[in-house]
């Protein structure tokens, strides 16, 4: 229910036209849709492309919108992605991601209790790699580091200048640390999970840079 909560929040946050599915392993997006490409860096069942996001293998301006869910944190080169991502949205089409946010009470819980690293001064901006050769490295700050500051959004406009940032919102406050996300473990009761997500929408404005799990992010292509 969760992850249907995520996938939701970034289809709409794309305007209509063809979508293309980042990191999808499950193509989940490709449910009830005939117009996405579900690409990924391995093979997985419903996957139209085994890809690397670095170079994709996709013709220019062509999609409407990119989405990603927990994939920018394992890219070793976020800004050089952030460029092809560019080149294959149509002017206007939008990238949406939602990844681990490195909020106050977040940042202890990733750090502590998670098994992916949180390297708070790695600067994604240097042409070095963020992550190791394995698909599956990663650096959970990253995200955050890019887009949790002005400063930091900035600079990603400066490094590629064909993306606007329209929207950065915090996520995730209760019912997805307690779920356990991919655990065999789960603290929190599924009849309660829709209110709690709608009641959290309304303390998130405030709690979010606090207590929140995730960052969504959308970015645009600026028009020509």
């Amino acid at each position: 229910m969760i992850y249907a909560d995520f996938h939701r929040r970034l289809e709409t946050s794309c305007p209509d036209g063809p979508l293309l599915d980042i990191g999808g392993s499950s193509a989940d997006f490709k449910r009830g849709r005939s117009d996405v490409t579900s690409i990924d860096i391995v093979p997985f069942p419903g996957i139209d492309l085994v890809a690397d996001a670095h170079r994709l293998p996709l013709k220019s301006d062509h999609f409407a919108g990119i989405v990603m869910l927990d994939v920018l944190h394992h890219l070793q080169f976020p800004v050089a992605f952030l460029a092809e991502a560019a080149r294959v949205l149509r002017p206007g089409g939008r990238l949406a991601m939602i990844e681990p946010g490195m909020s106050v009470v977040a940042k202890q819980f990733y750090t502590h209790l998670h098994q992916e690293p949180v390297i708070m001064d790695a600067d994604p901006f240097k042409p070095e790699a963020q992550s190791g050769n394995n698909p599956f490295d990663s650096n959970q700050a990253i995200p955050t580091l890019m887009f949790g500051s002005k400063q930091g959004r900035d600079k990603v406009v400066s490094a590629v200048p064909d993306l606007a940032v329209v929207d950065i919102r915090w996520l995730s406050l209760l019912a997805y640390p307690l779920s356990g996300g991919f655990k065999s473990w789960c603290l929190w009761p599924a009849a309660l999970t829709e209110k709690t997500l709608r009641f959290e929408d309304a303390l998130l404005p405030v709690l979010g840079p606090l207590l929140g799990f995730r960052l969504q992010i959308t970015l645009e292509k600026r028009a020509i």
